[in-house]
């Protein structure tokens, strides 16, 4: 039974056997544990057997073996066969019992007939059966799992009323449920009940939880959660990690490579979902040698890169212009087995078309459906956005019939290409007869379809009919974004509406829409014109073409005096000034170098105390290493450290390097040391300063200096870093 239970099962059997050798007869009690056993994994071929031999030696299948027949069936996904047992039970003697009903409704909501679950749940009673805690958490996560989220809350307010308290389980069924419905708050509340009900969260309940916050970007929340969960002693798993990591990579890849760290040394293993979600970080930060790096130390690591890996590195090849490596990747995939899916296919049709190689595109298209890879609507709409950046409409449209005559339907994003288009044409007409083709063909318009209506009715003083599209967008339960928040705003300024143009920040304000650098600069532009700037000032020349202007001049015009009229006017509209604000006019200043006014910003914030963000404080650490004023960059570095901010590594580079064109030696050690005690995966610091920044400057010595530097800190190297690190010193 013990075996059984551990699902043992070659074990069991061999006890079994020596049992039988050692002439001890077995029992209905043996055989039944036996039946139990195989049906646990699914074997029923093999369960049979010992039904018979209970048969056999005169004896009656009972509830156990019929329950566990039903178990085994359910497990190989065949429930009309469990169906048939269960009702055969009552006609060979046997009550069915609550884990009989249990394992069927279990079953059936396995196969998403979670209706019939609910009516074999609701005659239980008919039996003299109550459902089990076990019960009402199986049809509770079958309705959760089917979409059904609200029935299975309901369902979990009623079991407690009706006397059955849920358990860990049925909590954890419910956070997750919660989580994956952008409910991450509400899923916490729901732990501190778990909590004050005296049941222990398990660290799949933690992890619900830590890939909700993760999702939303929330990583200091989900921080907490790990705090709490390690508080709690429960012991985060490799799943753990992998959601902290994935979290991290929307925002600072350097975050997630420390957690890599942080897995090897508790002796988690990490797996292809571990490395797929770093090497899509890189990707993301444009790292792309990285990104090669992580791939090589995961096959080192004896794990085989999938469909996926290769898909972000050819996606990420192709934005970048890189269509030949991208291709020759590509084609290396046949050598490595593999075979490249839809996705694959997707990213390398997509590069061409960016790069106007519409045949090239077309011949993998061709090969693609050769090869049995069916093309999904992404495929079809890269080659139609390619083909209109071509102002090939007519090819575009032939291009959508060709789509549905292969029984891929257009969706919202393929309608919105063409009627970007044809809005760029000024074909007006036929773009609103082709949105209301989209509504007709059952697809619902999203924030693109109508931000391409808003950017062509600004463009063409159309103000009107932006606003009217605004609210419909809206009354459609459909939310705008920076930027058709920031056309708007820039429509009314164009026509000296300022008022108007303020009106729309505060709407950004109150709806959490963080404005962008870009939208700032516009205002900015426009305030410079209504403080009588010079007429040859190339910010103001500009503002009569709408958003037809070079954002770098005008933040080259801004002054500090700028800012702090821009902020009054915020707070006389209820906008108050926030590290968003600040933080975006600092990237904004510090890309044309404008540190003079960057600098008396940062104090100005301070002052305020506001504390500067990372993006912020990296633009200004990025700047000051462009301008090679790395004193100015120490200091920086130091701020930066001291609020537990990461600075990027490639402005550590820069500042190491610099400082040693210098021949501040003494500089670069205690700013290297530092680095070193941040927390920043040892590998990645390798690749960047020593391999990226000193090696390609042909700073061998200092590279070596370094390493011994990192190795007596005690950091550890992968054996494919050092390969790569001898290989350059012994080449330079």
């Amino acid at each position: 039974m013990s075996l059984s239970k551990f699902l043992m099962i070659d074990e069991m059997k061999s006890v079994y056997s020596e049992m039988l050798n050692n002439r001890v007869s077995p029992n209905i009690f043996t055989w039944n544990t036996m039946v139990n056993g195989y049906c646990k994994i699914g074997n029923v071929v093999e369960a049979q057997r010992y039904v018979t031999r209970i048969v056999q030696a005169g004896l009656n299948p009972d509830t156990f073996t019929y329950t566990s027949l039903i178990l085994g069936h359910c497990r190989n996904k065949d429930v009309d066969s469990a169906f048939r047992i269960f009702r055969m039970m009552p006609s060979k003697g046997c009550r069915r019992n609550e884990v009989s009903y249990t394992n069927l409704i279990h079953g059936l909501c396995e196969v998403e007939r979670v209706d019939e679950a609910i009516k074999l749940f609701e005659a239980m009673g008919e039996d003299f059966c109550y459902p089990t805690v076990r019960t009402y958490t199986v049809i509770i996560f079958g309705l959760c799992e089917t979409g059904r989220k609200s029935e299975g809350i309901k369902l979990f307010k009623e079991m407690s009323q009706k006397g059955c308290e849920p358990n860990a389980y049925t909590y954890t069924v419910i956070i997750d449920s919660l989580c994956k419905d952008n409910k991450v708050d509400e899923a916490r509340e729901m732990v501190g009940r778990m909590l004050g009900k005296g049941l222990v969260p398990s660290v799949v309940t933690y992890n619900a939880l830590i890939d909700g916050y993760c999702k939303h970007g929330a990583m200091e929340a989900a921080l907490e959660v790990l705090g709490m969960m390690e508080s709690n002693n429960c012991f985060p798993n490799e799943r753990t990690y992998n959601e902290l990591i994935a979290g991290f990579c929307k925002k600072n890849v350097h975050k997630a490579m420390a957690f890599l760290d942080k897995m090897l040394e508790l002796k988690l293993v990490p797996n292809v979902v571990t490395y797929n979600s770093l090497i899509h970080g890189q990707c993301k930060m444009g790292q792309l040698d990285n990104a090669f790096r992580l791939l090589e130390m995961m096959k080192e690591n004896g794990l085989v890169p999938d469909q996926w890996t290769y898909s972000v590195l050819i996606d990420s090849l192709c934005k970048v212009d890189r269509i030949e490596e991208a291709r020759n990747l590509f084609d290396s995939l046949k050598e490595k087995s593999l075979k490249a899916n839809e996705v694959i296919y997707t990213a390398l049709i997509d590069g061409y078309c960016k790069v106007g190689k519409i045949e090239d595109a077309n011949y993998l298209l061709d090969r693609m459906i050769n090869q049995g890879c069916l093309p999904n609507s992404c495929t079809y709409n890269a080659i139609i956005d390619g083909l209109c950046n071509m102002k090939n409409m007519k090819e575009a449209l032939s291009t959508v019939k060709k789509m549905a005559g292969m029984g891929v339907k257009p969706t919202v994003d393929t309608y919105t290409i063409l009627i970007k288009w044809m809005l760029k044409e000024g074909d007006f007409d036929h773009a609103h007869g082709t949105l209301d083709q989209l509504i007709s063909s059952g697809c619902q318009p999203d924030v693109l379809t109508y931000t391409a209506f808003i950017h062509a009715y600004c463009g063409s003083g159309r103000l009107k009919e932006a606003e009217d599209m605004m609210i419909r967008m809206k009354e459609e339960g459909v939310f705008p974004d920076s930027l058709t928040y920031t056309l708007l705003l820039d429509a009314y300024g164009c026509l000296g509406l300022m008022h108007s143009a303020f009106d729309v920040l505060k709407c950004m304000f109150d709806a959490g829409c963080e404005p962008s650098h870009h939208t700032y600069s516009i205002l900015f532009k426009y305030l410079l014109k209504d403080r009588g700037t010079k007429d040859d000032s190339p910010a103001v020349n500009l503002v009569s073409n709408g958003m037809l202007f070079d954002h770098a001049d005008v933040w080259k015009s801004m002054e500090f005096d700028t800012a702090l009229e821009l902020f009054e006017k915020m707070r006389q509209h209820g906008c108050v000034p926030n590290a968003n604000t600040y933080g975006k006019l600092i990237i904004g200043l510090c890309k044309v170098g404008r540190f003079v006014v960057v600098q008396k910003l940062f104090d100005h914030m301070r002052d305020q105390g506001i504390s500067p963000g990372e993006d912020a404080y990296n633009s200004l650490l990025n700047c000051f290493c462009e301008l090679g004023m790395y004193d100015d960059a120490m200091i920086v570095v130091d701020l930066m450290i001291k609020s537990s901010q990461l600075p990027y590594l490639d402005s550590y580079r820069q500042l190491i390097c610099g400082l040693y064109d210098q021949g501040d030696k003494e500089k670069v050690d205690t700013l290297f040391a530092n680095l070193l005690r941040c927390g920043y995966n040892s590998d990645e610091v390798a690749w960047k300063i020593l391999i990226d920044g000193l090696l390609k400057k042909g700073l061998a010595d200092r590279c070596s200096e370094l390493l011994s530097f990192m190795e007596k800190m005690g950091c550890q190297l992968h054996p494919n870093t050092y390969s790569l690190l001898i290989e350059g010193i012994d080449g330079a």
